[in-house]
């Protein structure tokens, strides 16, 4: 069975001017044991999604369901385990061992399993020495290692993950990466992980879903995704760099061109229309001098913002 359907799902909230669009007809499903991710700017749904996801938000239409369950009822919550908003699902005056005891107790788990679990989790995240430590006094880092082992602990087969790397530190960060990768392929978690964070995204999730205006603008591998654009992408040196009046000639021909001073090269991206050769003509017949030429290797991030650019240019 599917483990997360969302069908055209939409989201109005009220406002004294009327009510705002969070959502617009978003749609998507992820299987048992997939990572996906889950980017967009601020305001473009994210968060929201995940808030309906586990029953904290009830959508104005649409379907959200967990393994068949709509995720308005409360039984979804044996299925289903978030962090939300950084660190924020703790409580503070609980002490490390108490959040996570407290935490498996709601899930049904039984002491002696939970003190196991908390045990690991606690090891885990390097929490030893404060396990005893009360919440509200750790530091940002501590607080939000602890917020995600609460999402842990309790053992549903689906997490929600709202920035999960957002205060650690770079080692933490990676150790985390290579967590999530092993709940999936070794326990079959499903994971849907909303981050700002692409080197977390890239490095854990083999699919994407980008959202603008409330609505999904793309859903696919992130291999497809780097390579559609690594195929249109160039970058060229100059020997005598590009004069300003041959920029602004070229400049509109290309939807991507960029001159890289400290470089002198120049960044550009044919449309789909165009080839290699055309870009050459065009160069040679403004008088520059080619050095070098090489196909640019996108990352993620650059992905996203050129998605994202191309909807907010949208009619």
């Amino acid at each position: 069975m599917t483990a997360i359907v969302v069908e055209n799902l939409v989201k109005d909230y009220p406002t004294r001017k009327g009510p705002v669009r969070a959502l617009s007809g978003v749609s998507f499903q992820v299987e048992p044991g997939e990572i996906v991710g889950l980017l967009g700017a601020n305001g473009a749904g994210k968060t929201t999604i995940i808030k309906i996801l586990c029953g904290l938000v009830r959508a104005t239409a649409g379907k959200a369901e967990i393994f068949g369950i709509p995720a308005d009822r409360p039984e979804v919550a044996k299925h289903v385990a978030a962090l939300l908003e950084g660190s924020r699902n703790v409580y503070w005056r609980l002490s490390v061992e108490e959040n996570l005891r407290f935490f498996a107790g709601l899930q049904g788990v039984g002491l002696r399993e939970a003190k196991r679990r908390a045990a690991e989790l606690i090891h885990f995240f390097g929490l030893g020495e404060k396990r005893r430590v009360t919440a509200n006094l750790l530091s940002q880092g501590m607080k939000q290692k602890l917020a995600l082992a609460c999402a842990l602990v309790k053992g549903t087969p689906v997490l929600l993950l709202d920035e999960p790397t957002l205060g650690l530190d770079v080692e933490a960060s990676h150790e985390l990466r290579g967590f999530i990768r092993e709940l999936a392929l070794r326990e079959r978690k499903t994971v849907l992980l909303s981050s700002h964070d692409m080197g977390v995204v890239e490095d854990t999730c083999r699919r994407v879903i980008i959202l603008a205006r409330g609505r999904v603008v793309a859903d696919d591998l992130v291999s497809n995704l780097l390579s559609l654009f690594r195929t249109r992408a160039y970058r060229v040196a100059l020997r005598n760099g590009l004069p300003a009046e041959v920029l602004a000639e070229l400049t509109p021909k290309f939807p991507s061109f960029r001159w890289l001073p400290e470089e002198r090269a120049l960044h550009v991206e044919l449309w789909p229309s165009q080839n290699f050769y055309e870009l050459v003509d065009a160069l040679r017949a403004a008088g520059a001098e080619i050095e070098g030429l090489s196909r640019s290797e996108p990352d993620l991030e650059e992905v996203f913002l050129r998605l994202v650019r191309s909807e907010k240019e949208a009619p």
